[in-house]
C-alpha cells in the first residue's frame, strides 16, 4: 500500500476553481481587515461572494509541540503566545488542566485573584475587538476611545506581573507574585469610570445609522447551525443559545459570582456587536464583586502550600533547607504528575478555550493540546458570507473577533 504524498500546491491551495462567471481573489495574508495573517480565497460574482475558503497557518509557531520539551511550570510562558489577546486566560487553562492531574488544591484568595484579571482580560480584549471592527467599517474614533481604557488595564497587568502583554502571571498552583499594595485601589478607580465608559461606546455606535447599515442582517446565522459548526463564545450567543462555560461547567468559584449571559436573537453582526457590549458590563459587574471579596480577605496565600508543586517563598527558603532542596529540584527537574489525562475548558474572550494535557509519569507533558475557538469559529465564515458583498465580508470577519496566534498555534 502506497502513500499518495500531495504536492505543495495541492497543500496550500484551497479547492475553490472560478467559472466562466465568476473569478478567484485572494483576501490577505496581509489585509488590514483580516485581522491577522489570515487568507480568504474568495469566489465572486463582480462583488457578490460566492464562496469562500479561509487559508491558514501563516502564523504557525508549534506552540503545543514545544511545550513537551518542557517543564510543567516552564511551558506556561508559551500559553500566553496563543491568543496574544488574552493571554491569563490561556495561562488559567493550562493551569486548571494540570492542577487537575495534580489533584491540588488552590486558596480561595488565588482563586478569586485569577477571576477578577480574567474578567479584566475579558474586557480588554472586547475593548481590542471593538475598536478594530469599528475602524474596519471607518468609525475612527471609537478606536481611539476603546485603546483609552484599554491602556488602563494593561497598566494593572503591569502593576501584578511586571509585563503588560504576555504576563505568565497566573501559574499551576496560584500566582507567580501576591499581589501589591496598590492593586486594590487601582482596579477600584479602574471599575468606577468603566460602565460609563461603555455608555460612550454605545452612544457612537448602537444607534447610529451608517452602523447599523452595515451590520444589521449581516452575516446571518441560526442557532442551530452555530451548534452545528461548533461556534462558541459571542458568536454562539449572538444566535440567541444560552451557553456560557462559566455557568454550564463552572470553574474557579464561578458559581458563586452573580451574573447574567446576553444573549441575541438574528445572529447578525449587530447581535454579535450587541452581545459583546453587554459581556462587557457583566465583565465589570463579575470583577467588582471579585474586588470586594479581596477587600474583605486581606492578606494570605496565593499560591498552594504543596511545596512540591508551587515554589516556597524565599523567607522560607532562607530558614529551612528542605524548602531550599524544593525550590532547586522544582526549578531543574520539575514536578512529576501522575499518569494520566485531564481536560479542563474554560470562557475565553472568543468562546470555549479547552486544554488537554497528557501525563506520562515525567516532569514533562507527553501531549497538550488546545481547543482554540478562533480556529472553529472560522468554521462558521463561508455560510455567512455566501451571498453578501465584499465589503459586508469585511464586517463579518471582524464579528467573529479571531485571533490567528489562536488559529495557527
Amino acid at each position: 500500500m502506497t502513500l499518495q504524498i500531495p504536492t505543495p500546491h495541492e497543500i496550500t491551495e484551497p479547492a475553490i476553481a472560478g467559472t466562466s462567471d465568476t473569478m478567484v481573489l485572494n483576501m490577505g495574508p496581509h489585509h488590514p481587515s483580516t485581522h491577522g495573517v489570515l487568507r480568504l480565497v474568495l469566489e465572486l460574482d463582480g462583488e457578490v461572494v460566492v464562496n469562500v475558503a479561509p487559508d491558514i497557518g501563516f502564523l504557525h509557531t508549534g506552540i503545543e509541540k514545544t511545550m513537551e520539551s518542557k517543564t510543567y511550570q516552564k511551558a506556561v510562558v508559551l500559553t500566553d503566545r496563543m491568543d496574544y489577546l488574552a493571554p491569563l486566560s490561556n495561562n488559567l487553562a493550562y493551569a486548571l488542566a494540570v492542577e487537575k492531574l495534580l489533584d491540588v488544591e488552590i486558596p480561595e484568595r488565588a482563586q478569586v485573584i485569577r477571576v477578577l484579571l480574567v474578567e479584566l482580560q475579558r474586557i480588554s480584549s472586547h475593548l481590542v475587538w471593538l475598536g478594530t471592527h469599528a475602524l474596519d467599517l471607518a468609525a475612527m474614533s471609537v478606536f481611539l476611545y476603546a485603546f483609552r481604557e484599554r491602556e488602563q488595564i494593561l497598566d494593572i497587568f503591569e502593576l501584578v506581573s511586571g509585563a503588560r502583554l504576555m504576563t505568565s502571571y497566573i501559574r499551576i498552583g496560584g500566582l507567580a507574585y501576591d499581589l501589591p499594595a496598590d492593586f486594590l485601589p487601582t482596579v477600584d478607580a479602574f471599575l468606577q469610570i468603566m460602565p460609563a465608559r461603555i455608555d460612550e461606546y454605545e452612544a457612537l455606535l448602537t444607534g447610529n445609522p451608517l452602523w447599523l447599515e452595515r451590520t444589521v442582517g449581516v452575516g446571518v446565522i441560526d442557532g442551530a447551525s452555530a451548534v452545528a459548526l461548533g461556534l462558541t463564545g459571542a458568536n454562539l450567543r449572538a444566535t440567541g443559545v444560552p451557553y456560557d462555560v462559566r455557568k454550564a461547567m463552572p470553574y474557579s468559584g464561578y458559581e458563586s459570582y452573580d451574573f447574567e449571559i446576553p444573549v441575541g436573537k438574528a445572529g447578525d453582526t449587530y447581535d454579535r456587536y450587541r452581545v459583546r457590549m453587554a459581556e462587557m458590563r457583566q465583565s465589570v459587574k463579575i470583577a467588582r464583586q471579585a474586588w470586594e471579596r479581596l477587600s474583605q480577605m486581606g492578606p494570605g496565600d496565593y499560591q498552594t502550600r504543596d511545596r512540591k508543586v508551587a515554589p516556597p517563598p524565599k523567607s522560607e527558603i532562607t530558614q529551612s533547607m528542605e524548602s531550599l532542596i524544593h525550590h532547586f529540584k522544582l526549578w531543574t527537574e520539575g514536578f512529576k504528575p501522575p499518569r494520566g489525562d485531564a481536560y479542563v475548558s474554560i470562557e475565553s474572550p472568543r468562546g470555549i478555550l479547552g486544554c488537554y494535557v497528557v501525563s506520562d509519569g515525567g516532569p514533562k507533558p507527553w501531549r497538550v493540546h488546545f481547543r482554540a475557538p478562533s480556529f472553529i469559529n472560522l468554521q462558521g465564515l463561508a455560510q455567512m458570507a455566501k451571498g453578501r458583498l465584499v465589503a459586508d465580508l469585511v464586517a463579518l470577519t471582524a464579528s467573529l473577533d479571531p485571533v490567528l496566534g489562536e488559529v495557527d498555534r
